[in-house]
């Protein structure tokens, strides 16, 4: 399949991360003379094989990783330490669930921007550029007034627009470094920090706020981070050429091919569904339910009422390492599990994810339920919902890679990413604190009502999971199909890179073979 309006062909090669000629070696082609239409582009010569040793590939992952920690910390660093946001700007709950909001919409709003460069343009350049926007935004929150409260909720933004370079493209980057199972495994290993990423944003404002008293210091601490991250970056992360460690049969350029809405296949479609289900739900848990458990500890007589900041609240930092402990071992497991499956299941990959999304459904619900009746069954079962929603973060991402040509995987990306964050995270914490607001508003001002009505605010998360499991399941009876017409040659619309990338592989394709 495609999904983006430009492609190009990829050629037969072996191996990880090899056997294709350097770009940057190559000389750039003129147009061959006689050439109609509006030209041909003249085959690339080739210097000597484009090659990657498989610890040079590792390092480069491991670079993105840590790049993604940083990312994921940035998401949930303000949730970490909302009660005292709040105190400090004067924020309600319905207005603090936009800064969540606005976050992810300026996200989603430039993900397509980045998708787009990713495939034609320098994806290195594209990923410095996100890195020096999310953490010169985040620095320069710090010294935000009270008065200024919109500067920070802008602040915020641009934050999630740097973001949204690192998302799309990064995964497109690890795609053209590994192939198969190994791809799987690096995956697995580079989504496992979107829940461990997630819960240090939430130990380190919590940890910064404890040991300053000032939650601003929390967004000082970061660049810092984000700087070595850039200069890692920069010299250590390999630009592969689109579809370095694939091996498709070569379609001619000058082949008739599908147009960009034939392409779209209904396994992506109701995958990217599935993914908007968890990304609403654990867009509105890991928003709110720091501060969710604080009221419930405060119902339960363990803990004093926040009037003012800083506010001695533990379950910020609770809440992180739960999330950071669930999310190592749910990626690990949902991957392992998806990998061994798949040598008996062609269809392993979304069963998994329905099973697990279904499974998570109940888990929610009674850990919701059971908050006013006993904090430890509710901390099992929401350890548990955690667990669950983890073990589709890799799993999900080689679903794409699986029926995705590599020329439109970065538009893929930002399309599913967008969709995602649209119907899902953009909207559930605003939505989640509208409707707390309103039920608040209706009742009696004491923190027992204020507790059962961000209570009742969150139920309807557990049907969202529910109904994220249908959308995998759907997957499921459309997923051999479309991975065999994705493997299929002259998939998508050729672009002017088309007869570049085809000179350069098919050149380099007997070099490949002895590799």
């Amino acid at each position: 399949m495609c999904l983006c309006p430009d492609t190009s062909g990829t050629g037969t090669q072996a191996g990880t991360a090899g056997g294709m000629s350097e770009e940057s070696r190559v000389p750039r082609p003129g147009r061959q003379p006689g050439a109609s239409g509006t030209g041909a582009w003249a085959p690339r010569t080739v210097s000597g094989p484009w090659s990657l040793s498989h610890g040079r590939a590792r390092v480069a992952a491991a670079v993105l990783c840590y790049v993604n920690l940083l990312n994921y910390m940035n998401w949930f660093i303000v949730a970490g330490m909302l009660l005292d946001v709040q105190n400090f700007f004067q924020i309600s709950d319905s207005n603090a669930g936009l800064l969540q909001t606005v976050f992810v919409c300026c996200l989603l709003l430039s993900a397509p921007v980045f998708g787009y460069l990713g495939d034609r343009h320098s994806r290195k350049a594209a990923l410095s550029i996100g890195i020096l926007l999310w953490s010169g935004a985040g620095l320069s929150s710090s010294f935000i007034s009270p008065q200024y409260s919109w500067l920070f909720f802008l602040s915020r933004g641009v934050v999630g627009i740097g973001s949204a370079s690192f998302s799309t493209i990064a995964p497109t980057v690890l795609g053209d470094l590994f192939v198969r199972d190994q791809r799987t495994r690096v995956l697995a290993v580079f989504y496992i920090f979107i829940p461990v990423g997630s819960g240090l944003g939430y130990v380190l404002g919590s940890a910064v706020l404890q040991l300053t008293g000032n939650w601003r210091w929390a967004f000082r601490v970061m660049p810092c981070l984000e700087a070595v991250a850039l200069i890692l970056l920069i010299v250590l992360v390999p630009d592969p050429p689109r579809g370095a460690a694939e091996k498709q049969e070569e379609a001619a350029v000058g082949d008739p091919r599908s147009s960009w809405c034939e392409d779209v296949s209904w396994s992506f479609v109701w995958s990217t569904l599935g993914v908007t289900a968890i990304a609403f739900v654990t867009g509105a848990l890991g928003f709110w339910a720091p501060k969710f458990l604080f009221e419930a500890r405060v119902v339960h007589g363990l803990q004093p009422p926040c009037l003012q900041d800083p506010c001695n609240s533990q379950d910020s930092l609770i809440f992180g390492i739960l999330t950071v402990v669930t999310g190592i071992i749910g990626v690990v497991l949902g991957a392992e599990a998806a990998r061994r499956y798949k040598k008996v299941n062609p269809r392993a990959e979304p069963l998994i994810c329905a099973c697990s999304l279904l499974a998570a459904a109940p888990c929610l619900f009674l850990a919701l339920i059971l908050a006013r009746v006993t904090l430890l069954a509710s901390y099992v079962f929401l350890v548990l919902g955690e667990l669950l929603l983890s073990c589709n973060w890799a799993v999900v991402a080689d679903i794409l890679l699986s029926v995705v040509v590599p020329r439109c995987r970065g538009t893929a990306e930002a399309l599913q990413i967008t969709v995602g964050h649209v119907l899902g995270d953009a909207g559930s914490p605003y939505l989640t604190g509208l409707i707390s607001g309103t039920l608040r508003a209706a009742r009696p001002d004491s923190y027992l009502q204020s507790f059962l009505s961000l209570q009742h605010s969150f139920l309807g998360c557990a049907f969202i999971v529910a109904l994220g499991g249908g959308c995998f399941l759907l997957t499921a009876l459309r997923l051999e199909m479309d991975q065999a017409r994705a493997r299929q040659p002259g998939t998508g619309t050729p672009d002017s890179k088309d007869s570049e990338s085809q000179a350069l592989l098919s050149s380099t394709g007997s070099v490949a073979e002895n590799l």
